[in-house]
C-alpha cells in the first residue's frame, strides 16, 4: 500500500437497530482529488468521522497512513479534516484559534500566519468569529486542516457558505494540494462542482458502496451519453442510424439525438449514404444526471409531490 493513503477496509457502523455504514472498503490515493458522494443519509459524514477517529466503529477499520488516525503521534501532520465550520469558540480570535489547534500540535506561530494568509484571513486574523460569516468560517476551517501541513486531506463540504470566487478558489487550492502528491478527499452536494474538481469518485448509499472508479468512467455509464446531429436530411438519416441498431429521438426538423453509436460511426453511416452533415456532437452525461441515475434506489429522504400537483 502507498503511504498517506485513506484506507477502509470492511467499515461497519450500527446504533441499535440503524446500520448507518455496511460492510464499506475502499481506497483513496495520494496525487488525485477523490470525491466521496452520496444521497443524504448515505454515511458519509459518519464514514469521515471513523477514518478521523471521532466515531467507534462496530467492526472493521479505517486506516490513515497505514496505522489508525488516534495512533498519529502528531495528529495534525498527518491529516488535516474539515467536518463542521461551525465547531469553533465563537469568543476567540480567528488567530486565537489557530494558535490553540498549533500549540497542541507542536507547530509554531510562523505557520498560523502562513495559513491565514493562504486562506484569505490574514487582514481579520484579530476578529473574534462570532462576527463570521459562513464564508469566513469555511476558510477558517480550511486554514485548520492545512495547519500541520499534512499529507492527508479531508473535507467535508468545503464550499458550503462560499461565494461563486471562494468557491474557485477551494478548487484551485484542492487540486493543487493533490498536484503536489497529498491524498485528498472531500464531499460536496454541489455535483458541478465536484464534476469540476475530482478525478476519481466513491459512491456510496444507505452504507454501502456504490461506486469506486474514475470521474471519466462514472461519466461514461450514464445511459444519458448521446450524440446530436444536424442534416438537412434528417429523416433519411434517422432511418440509416436505426438499421444500424441506434437509438433515435427526433428533436426538430433537422436535429436528431442518437445514442448507442460513436460520433466516428455516425459519420461514417452517413457519408456511405451521401447524407449531409451540418452538426456532430457528443453530448456527455453531468456528474448530476449519472449521480441521479445511480442512487436513485438508495435515496433515504424523498419529498412527497408538491401540494399544487396532488390530485
Amino acid at each position: 500500500m502507498e503511504p498517506h493513503t485513506i484506507e477502509v477496509r470492511e467499515l461497519t457502523k450500527r446504533y441499535g437497530a440503524t446500520t448507518a455504514v455496511a460492510g464499506l472498503s475502499f481506497v483513496v490515493r495520494p496525487g488525485r482529488v477523490t470525491g466521496f458522494l452520496g444521497p443524504n443519509g448515505a454515511g458519509k459524514s459518519t464514514t469521515m468521522r471513523m477514518i478521523l477517529g471521532l466515531d467507534r466503529p462496530t467492526s472493521g477499520a479505517a486506516l490513515v497512513g497505514g496505522r489508525p488516525y488516534t495512533q498519529a503521534p502528531v495528529p495534525m501532520r498527518c491529516a488535516g479534516a474539515l467536518l463542521d465550520a461551525a465547531a469553533v469558540h465563537p469568543g476567540r480570535t480567528a488567530y486565537h484559534h489557530l494558535l490553540a489547534l498549533a500549540r497542541s500540535n507542536g507547530i509554531g506561530r510562523r505557520r498560523v500566519d502562513e495559513v491565514l494568509g493562504v486562506v484569505g484571513l490574514a487582514d481579520v486574523a484579530g476578529r473574534r468569529i462570532r462576527a463570521f460569516s459562513l464564508g469566513m468560517r469555511q476558510r477558517l476551517g480550511i486554514a485548520a486542516a492545512l495547519l500541520g501541513d499534512p499529507p492527508v486531506l479531508i473535507l467535508d463540504e468545503p464550499v458550503n457558505g462560499l461565494d461563486p470566487e471562494g468557491i474557485r478558489w477551494v478548487r484551485t487550492l484542492v487540486r493543487s494540494l493533490a498536484a503536489e502528491g497529498r491524498t485528498v478527499l472531500f464531499s460536496s452536494h454541489l455535483m458541478s462542482e465536484v464534476e469540476d474538481t475530482a478525478d476519481h469518485l466513491i459512491v456510496i448509499g444507505r452504507g454501502r458502496l456504490i461506486a469506486d472508479t474514475t470521474m471519466a468512467d462514472f461519466l461514461r455509464s450514464g445511459r444519458q451519453h448521446h450524440v446530436r446531429v444536424r442534416s438537412p436530411q434528417s429523416a433519411r438519416l434517422a432511418r440509416v442510424l436505426r438499421d444500424a441498431a441506434a437509438t433515435v429521438d427526433v428533436l426538430d426538423d433537422d436535429t436528431l439525438s442518437v445514442s448507442g453509436l460513436p460520433s466516428e460511426r455516425i459519420a461514417d453511416l452517413a457519408a456511405e449514404a451521401g447524407l449531409r452533415l451540418y452538426e456532430l456532437s457528443a453530448q456527455r452525461t453531468s456528474l448530476e444526471s449519472a449521480f441521479m441515475e445511480l442512487t436513485q434506489e438508495a435515496v433515504q429522504y424523498r419529498a412527497a409531490e408538491p401540494l399544487g400537483e396532488q390530485r
